[in-house]
């Protein structure tokens, strides 16, 4: 058996396979148990043998051999014992099994990745982690059921999208990104910190549309003033939901702005949502390898 299968259909592969052996809701996926039995199965020399916390100053997670040296075979999974959010402990492991079974052979000394390698999806950032995550997100919300417990024609709230992150047991970015994917809704999540964006991730529709806020190679992108996210007096744990004209985030757009602070103060998950009617469509395929930057999109800030 070989590991040439792209990284969606090998969680496709163990969906099927897990469909058959679990009987009823077989939700959250018990990576740890499917890692190391599965492996064990198709690659018994070279199974998944540990899985463990670990202290792994500045990562998440982490796929290692074991000791060739002292003659051992096989692979550990390790993630940070640090890890402050019990649910990205799950994403985290199965990151690590599409390594795994994805990159194992190109990188025969193992993979460290951090927690920003588990947040970015496509291949402009990093192509063996966008790999990972591809195969995490497939295997712990397989589309088929993602799509049954939230429409891609809804445009939900955090707790719409928390709902599916218990089900799955899994961080409710990871669970927006996820959503992000098969949605028809022109919508956005943007992560940001101390007045600036981290990073924004739109959906294809918002995209096609000319909604798109580049954080590559480009200077800081400060918030709008008028978003909930850069106001410190929000208290962490709450959602705030505002109603924007044009020009705040985009200069022809208004939307929806519900904001939520996570797990610390200084970091807040803003999910964007726009009108069915776009102002602007591109006259190409929307593509987001590359990108335009800040100042192409018309975007004002004030």
């Amino acid at each position: 058996m070989t590991n040439q299968r792209s990284p969606t259909r090998w969680a496709i592969d163990i969906t099927l396979v897990l469909n058959e052996v679990m009987v009823g809701d077989r939700f959250p996926v018990p990576v740890i148990d499917v890692a190391k039995e599965y492996s064990r199965q198709i690659y018994p020399d070279d199974a998944i043998t540990l899985i463990k916390p670990k202290r792994i100053d500045g990562f998440e997670g982490m796929l290692a051999p074991a000791p060739r040296d002292r003659g051992k075979t096989g692979w550990g999974i390790f993630y940070n014992d640090g890890i402050k959010v019990p649910r990205r402990i799950n994403f985290t492991l199965a990151h690590e099994f599409g390594h795994y079974l994805v990159h194992r052979q190109k990188f025969p000394e193992g993979l460290q990745c951090d927690q920003r390698d588990m947040t970015r999806w496509n291949s402009a950032y990093n192509e063996v982690e966008s790999e990972a995550n591809l195969f995490a997100a497939n295997l712990l919300m397989p589309l088929d059921d993602f799509r049954a417990q939230l429409p891609g024609v809804v445009a939900p709230t955090f707790e719409d999208i928390g709902a599916c992150a218990n089900r799955y047991d899994v961080s409710l970015t990871a669970a927006i990104l996820r959503w992000l994917e098969y949605t028809s809704k022109r919508s956005m999540l943007v992560a940001s910190t101390n007045g600036f964006v981290l990073w924004a991730k739109p959906s294809r529709p918002a995209l096609r549309s000319s909604l798109y806020i580049k954080t590559r190679d480009v200077p800081p992108v400060p918030l709008p003033v008028q978003s909930p996210a850069a106001n410190p007096a929000v208290v962490m744990g709450q959602t705030s939901v505002v109603q924007h004209d044009p020009g705040v985030w985009f200069a022809r757009e208004g939307c929806e702005e519900m904001v939520l602070f996570a797990d610390r103060f200084d970091f807040a998950l803003s999910l964007l949502h726009f009108d069915d009617k776009p102002k602007f469509i591109f006259d190409k395929e929307a593509d987001d390898i590359d990108l335009p930057t800040q100042a192409d999109t018309g975007m004002k800030w004030r």
